[in-house]
């Protein structure tokens, strides 16, 4: 029998983690009186609300890589949205240009899930799966290669904790796209406030009525997430955690690394969590660090967020500014970094020569892109809408969120602010260099170095590591040998895994064990005919072969 036990203590607690696409806060618990959010509210009435949570990135890949790492997605080469796509001629698709890749971050970089099942957590995942590379078969219980894999907490053993995560999709951007065909929203049109930066008009009032309206069918969906707990009995040991990878997928929303793209709810509820608001900046980079606190998990040194809750956030300084950034999103390159404290948020912009309307085949199917795109060629935008007509950018922008919180009003010529300015100006100067910004580097060549060459790099099979009797460590069995000419070693039998490709996860099942283990260390072997099957994947590369070793281990005399 394996000595890395499946099941967890049974004191550590559940951890249930919400991810709502898309959403900024347009809920009841947020002070919206439009919202109908009953669910999310009674969740926030009973835990903890943060009313000034950021993500690190207003749009989904990048921010779900920072939240699941605790890693500044533009520290770990997982800034570009989506990898997915070709830097070739869009005319001209797949004859120039580089390929698309799978992001590799550093080897010591992990997902949140894979420190909490090598500590004895079920793991699942129920939803979306952008971290910008292929999801870690090592991370997820789900994904870990045995079919009729699990993707909910009830199929964990008896008295093991869980780290679930569920994804609602409703809100995502495309909820708010129109074929012809779909019903009105039922959010009252005259009802919605329209911000400056958009034009007043029907198309974009429906737009924003259907957001209300998906945020109604999401919030159903966490209703029914929140039942089932109640329903096995397990409410009060369970910590739960709603957030949202980014703000609304509306224009000069979602993409652009102001408030309106990265300001997100944020509410933590559990057993140990205080109930009340909880006025601190917080990043989505600090989700992972603050669940393994909660956990009793040990938080890596390297990562860049910070523990919000847990016994280890005592240790954890309060933020004074949160960073955001946006990269190349789809088709087109873009570098723009924003940092923000309590009051202003500065902007800046690297390609001054460029408009906002970047080309975005995506974003332009949304019908207030659509109505953007018809009032411009009518030159028909007034006021702040006229962002939309601009053919250049200016280097830096700064804004004052309590006067002017649509960010419309540039400040940063204006003198009287010269010492605000300056002092955020070298605050994202001083978290650029800090951090190692892969944003500012050339993408091909950055992606040849993750590569270390111009195809997907492939993890090699792992090897197994005997400690018996005559062989200490000392020589390597390559998985080749066959349940037919066993391995005869004496008891006590140890056994070990290691990789030649450097920061590997290996997962392995002993005999006919239908789930995958997470290798944490040495294992022991029974007495009897036992066959070990492993596999190992680095993030970012292609798992391994499945490479499988047989040992009969006698008693020994």
């Amino acid at each position: 029998m394996s000595s890395t036990t499946h099941g967890g203590s049974r004191h550590a607690p559940n951890i249930l983690w919400i991810t709502l696409e898309d959403s900024s806060p347009r809920l009841g618990c947020y002070g919206d009186d439009l919202a109908n959010t009953p669910a999310i509210d009674e969740l926030a009435e009973t835990g903890r609300l943060f009313p000034n949570a950021f993500s690190t990135s207003p749009v989904c890949a990048p921010s779900r890589s920072a939240a699941f790492t605790g890693c500044y997605q533009t520290a770990i080469g997982t800034h570009h949205h989506r990898t997915s796509e070709s830097g070739c001629r869009l005319s001209e698709a797949g004859k120039a240009g580089f390929s698309p890749y799978e992001a590799v971050p550093p080897h010591y970089v992990r997902l949140v899930a894979e420190y909490l099942r090598a500590a004895g957590y079920f793991c699942t995942l129920q939803g979306s799966t952008d971290f910008q590379h292929a999801t870690p078969k090592s991370a997820f219980h789900g994904w870990d290669g045995r079919e009729g894999s699990p993707d909910h907490w009830r199929e964990r053993d008896p008295d093991q904790p869980f780290f679930a995560v569920f994804n609602p999709t409703w809100s995502h951007e495309s909820g708010m796209f129109e074929e012809g065909d779909e019903p009105p929203p039922q959010t009252a049109l005259d009802a919605v406030e329209v911000p400056p930066y958009l034009p007043d008009t029907e198309t974009v009032r429906r737009s924003i009525a259907r957001q209300y309206d998906n945020l109604a069918r999401d919030d159903e969906r966490v209703a029914e997430l929140l039942g089932e707990l109640e329903e096995a009995g397990i409410e009060d040991e369970t910590i739960v955690v709603l957030w949202s990878d980014h703000g609304e997928g509306l224009p000069r929303c979602k993409r652009w690394p102001y408030d309106s793209g990265t300001h997100v709810p944020l509410i933590v509820r559990g057993p140990g969590i205080e109930q009340g608001v909880d006025d601190r900046l917080a990043s989505l980079v600090d989700l992972t660090p603050t669940t393994l606190s909660l956990a009793g998990v040990s938080i890596p040194a390297h990562m860049d967020g910070r523990p919000l809750l847990g016994e280890r956030a005592e240790q954890a300084t309060d933020r004074t500014y949160v960073y955001a950034a946006r990269d190349r999103h789809d088709e087109l390159r873009d570098t723009v970094r924003s940092v923000r404290d309590e009051r202003y948020r500065y902007v800046r912009n690297y390609h001054v020569n460029r408009p906002y309307r970047l080309q975005n085949g995506y974003r332009n199917r949304h019908p207030a892109m659509q109505e953007i795109n018809r009032l411009a060629a009518a030159d028909e935008l007034d006021g702040p809408r006229t962002i939309w007509t601009r053919h250049r950018r200016p280097p830096e922008e700064l804004y004052d969120l309590e006067a002017d919180p649509h960010e419309v009003e540039n400040l940063a010529d204006d003198p009287s602010h010269e010492d605000t300015l300056a002092r955020l100006r070298g605050a994202l100067d001083d978290w650029i260099e800090e951090t190692g910004d892969r944003g500012l580097e050339n993408e091909p060549s950055m992606i040849a170095e993750m590569r270390q060459g111009s195809e997907q790099p492939r993890t090699v099979p792992p090897d197994f590591v005997p400690n018996v009797d005559g062989n200490r460590g000392l020589d390597i069995v390559d998985g080749t040998c066959s349940a037919d000419h066993p391995i005869e070693v004496t008891s006590p039998a140890e056994l070990s895994f290691i990789c030649g490709t450097e920061g590997a996860s290996i997962r392995y099942r002993l005999g006919d064990e239908e789930r995958w283990s997470l290798y944490t260390g040495p294992i022991a072997l029974e007495t009897g005919t036992t066959t070990v099957t492993a596999i190992a994947n680095r993030y970012g590369y292609a798992d391994s072969e499945q490479v499988s070793a047989t040992f009969e281990v006698v008693p020994n005399g």
